[in-house]
């Protein structure tokens, strides 16, 4: 149990990997690494939101986003990345052990900044779970960000798929399914159950933020080895969805997060490509998964 509870020094690392089965993808300790690029969106897009209102980031351990640059938030999420992490490991801890782990550290009551009387007295960045088939794979990630910086002098257009080639040309290609939950029961019960997902296999690696002090929605995030890969995007939506989850779902790839571009970025990019939401019956696997770039349904 010591290995599986332990606090992990996510310190200037970062990563994005995961998806259903197969190896390799980013460590998510890694994902913000290099200074300015791994941004503090998770973190700090966490406010309230409306019924039907779409959610287009990655939130963060919590916090309010109304009014702050991406500048703010990136230094934001920075600052949460070099926090220890608690992370259940089933490389290296008995899956038998992961329902006690789960007991001792649901991230409604785990706190970002610490407190006496919640399962952590001192700072946590996120809450992860690593599968036995995870293995960190981040690319070439200062190669992409001198790439993006020479890119934005040229005078050159920046869109998608410049992004896009950009992204494989460096071989930084994984991404992330966003779930946005307020803290509470729901929470800890998809937390449970993505978790649950990774060490038995279904999913390979995933993050959860803990509780802000200001309250708001706390976020999921369920990596995928390559944005590119669709049915690979696809198959990590279903998995997701037969762990229970029925709240709205989007993904992000990486690349976008590595370069600091988040919602109501300056280039007017949307940074997230597909939309899931749940459909009762219908569908047998569960969701309609929308290609928000061509507003082409996929499923």
């Amino acid at each position: 149990m010591a290995a599986a509870a332990a606090a992990v020094a996510g310190a200037g690392r970062g990563g994005g990997g995961g998806g259903g089965g197969g190896g390799g993808g980013a460590d998510p300790r890694q994902e913000r690494s290099r200074a300015r690029s791994w941004a503090g969106v998770e973190r700090s897009e966490g406010r309230r939101m409306e019924p039907g209102e779409e959610l287009e980031e990655e939130d963060s351990p919590g916090g309010r986003e109304d009014g702050f640059t991406a500048e703010h938030l990136a230094a934001e999420a920075m600052a949460a990345d070099m926090d220890p992490w608690l992370v259940f490991d089933a490389r290296t801890t008995p899956a038998t052990e992961l329902d006690a782990w789960l007991a001792k550290y649901p991230p409604s009551q785990v706190t970002r900044y610490g407190d006496p009387g919640s399962p952590n007295s001192e700072p946590v960045g996120w809450i992860a779970a690593y599968g036995q088939g995870y293995t960190p794979n981040s690319g070439d990630v200062q190669g992409l960000q001198a790439a993006w910086e020479a890119l934005q002098t040229s005078g050159r257009p920046i869109t998608p798929a410049t992004l896009r080639q950009l992204a494989i040309t460096h071989h930084v290609l994984s991404g992330k399914w966003l779930m946005h939950l307020a803290p509470g029961f729901k929470l800890d019960h998809a937390w449970a159950g993505i978790a649950r997902a990774v060490v038995e296999g279904r999913l390979q690696v995933a993050k959860v933020s803990p509780r802000a002090r200001e309250g708001g929605r706390q976020v999921i995030c369920v990596y995928t080895d390559d944005f590119t890969d669709r049915l690979g995007v696809l198959e990590a939506d279903s998995a997701i969805r037969a762990a229970g989850i029925k709240c709205l779902l989007t993904y992000k790839p990486d690349v976008y997060t590595y370069l600091g571009i988040y919602r109501a970025n300056r280039w007017h990019l949307c940074p997230t490509l597909y939309e899931s939401r749940f459909q009762l019956g219908g569908s047998a696997r569960g969701s309609r998964v929308l290609d928000r770039a061509n507003n082409v349904e996929l499923t």
